[in-house]
């Protein structure tokens, strides 16, 4: 058993690896399609965002639903984080007076540490769901 098992795991090892390295924006054989919706080293904005801080590794995902007519309270995060709009139209706005338009299936990279909110200026609810890169305590928004 052991001698199948260690070739059996070696070549799912060398495939996943091959797998891995495949993935970015391609299609293949029809099987699946892999497409980069955001890449960046900067936010929506161009600010560069800022290196990681130290402490043991958490990420967050998070599905905002923001009614129409809504938006979200003045805040900003001190942690990177980007989102994927699943539905609706969201527009964000900055305290410095930069804007945001997102239609379904556009992706951010958010702001770091810049006060800014969300409004949903249609007639359907806007969900959104946002990944946070953090560490384990460090607070993923602060409202003004």
């Amino acid at each position: 058993m052991k001698k199948i098992l260690f070739p059996a795991c070696l070549a799912l090892l060398l495939y996943g690896n091959a797998f891995a390295a495949d993935m970015h924006d391609q299609q293949h054989s029809g099987a699946y399609k892999t497409e980069t919706l955001a890449k960046s080293s900067n936010a929506w904005d161009g600010s560069p965002l800022p290196e990681y801080p130290r402490g043991t590794p958490e990420v967050a995902v998070l599905k905002i639903t923001i009614a129409p007519g809504q938006q979200l309270p003045m805040h900003k995060h001190p942690v990177i984080n980007a989102g994927v709009v699943l539905s609706g139209e969201l527009t964000v706005f900055t305290a410095d007076n930069k804007t945001l338009h997102l239609k379904p299936g556009q992706a951010l990279i958010e702001l770091v540490d810049k006060w800014h909110y969300g409004k949903n200026e249609g007639d359907v609810p806007v969900k959104i769901v946002v990944f946070y890169a953090s560490v384990v305590g460090e607070k993923l928004a602060v409202s003004k």
